[in-house]
């Protein structure tokens, strides 16, 4: 009788926590497990990235909001207050900022390279160029750079780009949802994640659409069949997805009258969008695959040390000394994400035929490209702003795990330039987007203390 009462308390305690239950031990595809990450993560980088994060260089990001979606012909724009983005004015931005050029880190590395530029100019034999070869070349250098990324970047000299405060226009719920918001998604999977249109994705109840237990068996079987590069990929998007819907039920608008707007963790929405039993199976999958998404971008953040290391590279404002500290405190973050002690294995990826392999990067970085693409074709303005700003940080860990031979060949001397380049906005998103993945798994400890509380 005794054990029949565990049994019980078992199946009911487990039943409070449905969410989690599945989300613990080993991750597929990779040497680490859930529990190492949330230690690392809630008690170490987490609180030294959101201090980061608050400061002037990562705070203003450059954003054009109003590019006309490329697929489909958007209706209208959502109407909602919540979805409205407050630009800045001029005078918010520090003018290290905003007068800063597309490859610019600080005003003594540009001159120092001016410098030398000349110095070689001086010796050589002829240097003029015709005007129709200039432009041909700064054409080949556009180029090579975009041969190199993974999501398109917007014009940062359009009249259309303007800065945004991150701060001041938080990533939470508006309550954009429906038919053109299920559109976004489904377009992203049904179309950029290599899948055959005859395997229908899993999908939970009370979509747009359902799927059956022998669909979503059937779609995970053939997902096992693919190379380990096809899995990431989706698993990347799936981790993406989810972190998202963490963060909309972590802040969502529990109270909207005339003298208050009390935004919180909305305990049923989470359990609606991970709870196994009301999403058949698929919420902690999802929540796998978020965790498999941390550590991808963590991978990235290891590796990209030594482009941070340049003595030409400055987080630059103008503001020396807060420059200064700003970038011993990105550091210090960059060297513990390099500690980690089971970091993502990105040696197993392409490793087969040469060409076959090259064919495959292509592939999943014009997949990539695609989807950083659809996010001109959200309708809600601040879910177009925080969706633009991940895409393009996930497209930028790509670009940094996939340049590993040019990150290694960095020259030491100020001298040369670099064949591996990040600009600010790349920079910008990468840490801003790594720091909305690390805050929802800060998010999941929450949700399991509140999920406890109502056994």
């Amino acid at each position: 009788m005794k054990l029949v009462f565990l049994l019980l308390l078992q199946v009911t305690g487990c039943a409070h926590s449905r969410c989690f239950c599945q989300v613990k031990g080993d991750l597929d595809d990779c040497d680490c497990d859930v529990e190492t990450i949330d230690g690392f993560n809630n008690d170490l980088l987490f609180p030294k990235l959101q201090t980061l994060l608050e400061s002037d260089y990562f705070r203003f990001y450059k954003v054009n909001l109003n590019k006309p979606c490329p697929f489909w012909t958007v209706n209208s724009h959502c109407g909602l207050r919540d979805c409205a983005v407050k630009p800045c004015s001029p005078n918010e931005v520090p003018e290290g900022i905003r007068s800063s050029s597309h490859n610019k880190y600080s005003e003594e590395a540009n001159e120092e390279l001016d410098e030398c530029e000349q110095v070689k100019h001086l010796g050589a034999v002829d240097v003029s160029l015709s005007a129709e070869t200039r432009e041909a070349l700064l054409d080949w250098n556009k180029h090579d750079d975009e041969a190199e990324r993974f999501c398109v970047v917007d014009d940062e000299e359009s009249p259309d780009s303007q800065y945004v405060d991150l701060l001041l226009n938080p990533e939470r719920y508006t309550g954009y949802r429906g038919p053109e918001a299920w559109q976004i998604w489904n377009s992203i999977y049904e179309e950029n994640c290599f899948k055959p249109f005859t395997i229908k994705r899993p999908l939970i109840p009370n979509s747009f659409q359902c799927t059956s237990g022998s669909e979503a068996r059937t779609f995970y079987s053939w997902l096992e069949g693919q190379c380990v590069e096809k899995r990431a990929f989706y698993r990347l998007i799936s981790g993406l997805h989810a972190s998202i819907n963490v963060h909309l039920s972590a802040r969502y608008l529990l109270d909207d009258s005339w003298y208050q707007r009390k935004w919180g963790h909305n305990v049923s929405e989470f359990r609606q969008r991970f709870d196994a039993e009301l999403t058949v199976g698929e919420g902690p999958k999802r929540l796998r695959n978020l965790y498999f998404l941390y550590l991808i971008e963590l991978r990235a953040l290891a590796k990209v040390l030594p482009f941070f290391q340049q003595p030409s590279f400055q987080l630059y404002t103008g503001r020396a000394e807060e420059d200064q500290n700003h970038k011993a405190m990105l550091l210090d973050i960059l060297q513990h994400a390099r500690s980690f002690p089971l970091h993502f294995d990105e040696t197993s990826l392409f490793a087969g035929d040469e060409k076959e392999a090259a064919k495959l990067k292509e592939d999943i970085r014009l997949a990539f490209l695609n989807i950083s693409r659809i996010m001109d074709c959200v309708g809600c303005f601040k879910c177009r702003l925080w969706g633009k700003l991940q895409t393009q940080g996930l497209g930028t860990v790509l670009k940094i795990l996939f340049s590993e031979r040019q990150i290694e060949a960095l020259p030491k001397s100020s001298e040369h330039r670099p064949s591996f380049q990040l600009n600010r906005q790349e920079i910008v998103s990468l840490l801003n987007a790594f720091g909305r993945i690390s805050t929802s798994i800060r998010e999941l400890k929450n949700f399991r203390s509140l999920l406890a509380e109502e056994r």
